[in-house]
């Protein structure tokens, strides 16, 4: 892994999990907002640095453990997990000691794929991928929903150092076909499962809110896959304070929490 770090050391501290498909760096102009009070480090996972290879979520892991120790952070204030982050982040919530305060999961792909889907998707999913690289960018609408000029650089980083058997080793070792992960009601309480109403990955949100039944669910209605984060970076920084300062939301005008989907 690669990390980078922003604000001082002695903040609290802010732990980012990133989408697939970019790098870590793709968290910097949010952390831009909070780097004055908080202290933002951003891994980028071994599947997209150069020369590295990936082993496992238990590996990666252990190198998160391995910098936050070297850091001095015992414990941290927030853990963001974006898109398919939100695999590895539940992973480490799960498995490190490490005390987390609160969650914020943006779009988390709670998908839950057989093996052999999994190893069928990686081809497509690989060339769609580096083809961000070659083409600078110029594929990213045909990709996904955002084409926005402030997250292309992070996917064509990415691109660039992309290799066949990262990539098929991390979607062998994620998305399982398995039962999601038991987490505290303490946590729970805590964490917060945010889905736009727009994104494909809104059809995850039934089954998590089943099975986190203490946690927090809200919806950004009419939004896309991140788009939030991706187009207001300032607006999702005052957001995650609100969450680390008073566990709950601001009033977003886009905000709401249907019950009845419980």
């Amino acid at each position: 892994m690669i990390f980078n770090t922003m604000g001082v050391k002695s903040n609290p501290a802010i732990l980012f999990f990133h989408a697939m498909g970019v790098t870590g760096d793709s968290s910097i102009p949010v952390a831009d907002f909070l780097k004055e009070q908080y202290y933002c480090m951003m891994p980028t996972s071994t599947v997209y640095c150069a020369g590295q290879k990936y082993i496992g979520k238990a590996d990666e892991i252990r190198q998160i453990e391995n910098f936050l120790r070297e850091q001095g952070i015992n414990k941290l204030a927030l853990i963001v997990a974006s898109s398919l982050g939100a695999d590895l982040a539940m992973a480490f919530l799960t498995q490190s000691k490490i005390p987390v305060e609160h969650v914020f999961f943006d779009g988390g792909q709670f998908a839950q794929i057989g093996k052999m889907t999994r190893c069928i998707m990686t081809p497509f999913l690989y060339l769609a991928m580096k083809s961000l690289y070659w083409t600078k960018g110029k594929t990213l609408k045909k990709i996904l929903w955002c084409d926005d000029e402030t997250i292309k650089p992070y996917f064509i980083e990415a691109g660039k150092n992309l290799t066949y058997r990262n990539l098929h080793c991390q979607l062998a070792d994620s998305l399982e076909n398995e039962p999601f992960p038991v987490l505290p009601e303490k946590l729970q309480k805590c964490t917060f499962w945010e889905f736009g109403s727009a994104e494909d990955h809104f059809k995850y949100r039934k089954s998590v809110m089943q099975t986190y039944a203490h946690g927090n669910f809200p919806v950004f209605d009419k939004f896309n896959h991140m788009q939030f984060q991706i187009r207001e970076p300032k607006g999702f920084a005052e957001m995650l304070v609100s969450v680390i300062t008073k566990n709950e939301l601001p009033q977003l005008p886009f905000l709401r929490l249907n019950e009845s989907e419980r």
